[in-house]
């Protein structure tokens, strides 16, 4: 597939480059495309543009900004050329201020989520929720003693989940489809909880796994 991914940041170099390793086509688009001449080098057959040309590359679209940036980098980028695409929510609604004991602080309540927001601003768009609830090292093909480690995702749209799903597979998930968007409102927190270990112990290999 053609891939475009929006966000510069590590989440999105990291993510870019597990599309490329996949065999996908891949654009990653930032507001300022001259500061991945480097990682552009360092990966061959990847594109950089700014965010209006990866969204309009991209048959499906990763939103990898920072969660308080995320509905200006869609307006970036432009929901006319997003609309009836698939687009892979990777966001988190982290607040700007620090984490108390460990636990961050978000800028949504329990009865809201950033994609909910995300999708009611811009209908057009198939968002799906995924890859926000484990560190970068860990997204792309992981490897556990236990197996592999479960992706949660949610969405609107069954076939944008489909796809969503396919790519999971690929990049080494098993994948838990939660529901539709309101889902959203328990699946962003895993980052809160994912991110504990780190703050308080050092500790940022780890990944959630359903058991059934």
């Amino acid at each position: 597939m053609r891939v475009g991914v929006l966000g510069a940041g590590v989440v999105g170099q990291t993510l870019a480059g597990g599309f490329l390793k996949h065999g996908h086509e891949v654009m990653i688009g930032s507001r300022e495309p001259a500061k991945l001449t480097d990682w552009a080098r360092q990966h061959p057959g990847a594109r950089v543009g700014t965010p209006g040309d990866t969204a309009a590359f991209g048959d499906l679209v990763v939103l990898a900004a920072k969660g308080t940036a995320a509905a200006a980098m869609v307006r970036t980028a432009g929901a006319k050329a997003l609309a009836g695409k698939t687009l892979i929510d990777a966001t988190n609604p982290i607040a700007d201020s620090p984490p108390v004991g460990g636990v961050l602080k978000f800028f949504t309540s329990l009865d809201d989520s950033l994609m909910e927001r995300l999708q009611s601003e811009f209908p057009e768009i198939h968002f799906v929720k995924a890859f926000n609830s484990v560190g970068s090292a860990q997204m792309v093909n992981p490897h556990y003693a236990a197996g592999r480690p479960t992706m949660f995702i949610c969405g609107n749209d069954h076939d944008a989940k489909a796809l969503v799903s396919g790519i999971l597979d690929q990049f080494g998930w098993d994948t838990e489809d939660m529901g539709e968007a309101q889902a959203a409102r328990a699946i962003e927190p895993l980052c809160m909880l994912w991110c504990i270990p780190g703050f308080r112990n050092n500790q940022w290999s780890h990944a959630f796994k359903l058991l059934k």
